[in-house]
């Protein structure tokens, strides 16, 4: 590929995963150089005006984890959202031209599949049967359920048993005899 130096990449139209959206929904198409105060604070306001009932926000490559952030702000920011999840692929075709075109070499197609995720929000209530569903509240029970099963455990290990490392002295086995090592006869 020295030879080669791309010259353009086109993204393959593919519909959304989501059937009879509402015409007037908010789309947020996150990208991976988007700022994440710039695109909540548009949804977020968009969003709290009683008109406006869903919200979708989409994204491909580099930019999903930056999508889930948004998403889940948006679901902290306000309570009782409905959501629903795609994750999907997208087909891109990059186009590689020959650095130095007398040598013969054909120019290069590449259609790659890049992992894409929409997630959709809504205030009224989404088909629960769907996969990819999440019922508002899910997320906050699924936390305080992991908490407290951690919280058991840190107990437990309070009580007794006094674990790896944990000698005699309370020290760490490396730590033993360190102090003495730095004083000065």
């Amino acid at each position: 590929m020295e030879n080669y130096q791309k010259s353009k990449t086109v993204e393959k139209p593919s519909p959304l995963p989501f059937a009879n959206l509402p015409p007037d929904i908010i789309e947020m198409k996150v990208k991976d150089g988007s700022k994440i105060r710039n695109l909540m604070g548009y949804a977020i306001g968009k969003m709290e005006s009683e008109a406006m009932r869903q919200v979708l926000f989409s994204g491909v490559g580099k930019a999903i984890s930056k999508t889930i952030t948004c998403v889940e702000i948006m679901k902290r920011r306000m309570k009782h959202l409905h959501q629903i999840t795609k994750v999907f692929f997208k087909q891109i075709e990059e186009i590689w031209e020959p650095i130095v075109p007398e040598v013969g070499l054909d120019p290069l197609t590449v259609k790659r599949n890049i992992p894409a995720i929409c997630v959709l929000l809504s205030k009224d209530p989404l088909d629960t049967q769907a996969p990819g569903y999440q019922a508002p509240g899910s997320f906050d029970a699924f936390w305080l359920e992991t908490l407290k099963s951690e919280s058991q455990g840190q107990a437990k290990r309070k009580q007794g048993g006094g674990g790896r490392g944990a000698g005699r002295t309370g020290k760490h086995p490396r730590s033993l005899g360190r102090e003495d090592s730095y004083k000065k006869p």
